[in-house]
């Protein structure tokens, strides 16, 4: 039934003429900023952190609602204001840090597509909309409705819920956020192709004991990644080759040729790399071996 849930709300064609315009817009704020919204844009996606900052910042709302609700129970069963005011406290903590995870999680949303853009959007209008009955829940507190107040924090948390639920299914299901780069390959030094077939200044896929490989030759010196993006598999063969480093076509993530760092998102992980050496007229990569 969960998963029925997930494939309606995924599959809803109207949902997309809704997304497309509003990721775009998030997009073009930041490409505005020039090299200062590439570097927020780099920050708040969590590049930094070696994965996405989203999810630990929506642990402070989660966390501080939830503490509010066993507050607010306390307060109703005994009158106890004290409890009520620990209630309000957490409340407030929570409308604050679903702020920066509802800003860190469009932007992560802004560079998705399909399945995954639909359910996000969805997603984010719960997660909008408990963090709006939250917030009317905090003013009716301080006006004294507390009875009402109560009410809507109830409310916001079984929406806050519902928006959980949801961002379950665009990691496990969706796998947004998880790494997608090609894992494995050979623990040996593997021939991909002939020396000849990677000129300077060029990059070429292959495929290492059924692992695809991108193998770049530039200034004269070899390096391989895996081919597929971190962040949602894009082909990196297929992507822009600069200096010192690769950018996939699909979502504009760069990558370090050299040790695979990630230089600019969206992706967080970093590209996995592969020993290369040329020898007998052979190109052959393998596996690192573990440090």
């Amino acid at each position: 039934m969960a998963d029925t849930a997930l494939e309606t709300i995924a599959d809803q064609p109207w949902l997309q003429p809704i997304a497309d315009p509003l990721s775009k817009a998030v997009q073009k704020a930041y490409e505005a900023a020039g090299d200062t919204g590439r570097q927020v844009k780099n920050a708040v996606h969590g590049v930094w952190l070696g994965h996405p900052l989203h999810p630990v910042l929506t642990d402070i709302p989660l966390g501080a609602w939830a503490t509010a609700l066993v507050f607010d129970t306390a307060e109703s069963a005994t009158g106890d204001r004290s409890c009520g005011r620990a209630a309000d406290i957490a409340v407030g903590v929570g409308v604050a840090g679903a702020i920066g995870a509802a800003i860190t999680g469009l932007t992560d949303w802004s560079q998705t597509d399909g399945r995954a853009k639909r359910l996000g959007l969805v997603h984010g209008l719960l997660n909008l909309s408990a963090t709006s009955l939250y917030a009317t829940s905090l003013a009716m507190r301080r006006d004294g409705a507390r009875h009402a107040g109560r009410a809507y924090g109830l409310a916001g948390f079984v929406a806050a819920c519902a928006a959980a639920y949801l961002g379950g299914g665009l990691v496990y299901r969706e796998r947004i956020g998880v790494t997608h780069a090609d894992q494995g390959g050979p623990k040996e030094f593997t021939p991909v192709f002939p020396s000849g077939d990677v000129p300077d200044n060029t990059k070429r896929l292959g495929d290492a004991d059924g692992t695809p490989v991108v193998v770049v030759r530039q200034h004269r010196h070899l390096c391989a990644l895996a081919e597929h993006c971190s962040h949602l598999g894009g082909p990196l063969s297929e992507g822009t080759l600069k200096d010192g480093s690769i950018v996939c076509p699909w979502h504009g993530s760069e990558f370090s040729l050299d040790d695979g760092h990630v230089i600019n998102g969206p992706a967080t992980h970093p590209q996995p790399c592969f020993d290369v050496q040329e020898r007998f007229g052979a190109v052959e990569v393998r596996v690192p071996p573990a440090r």
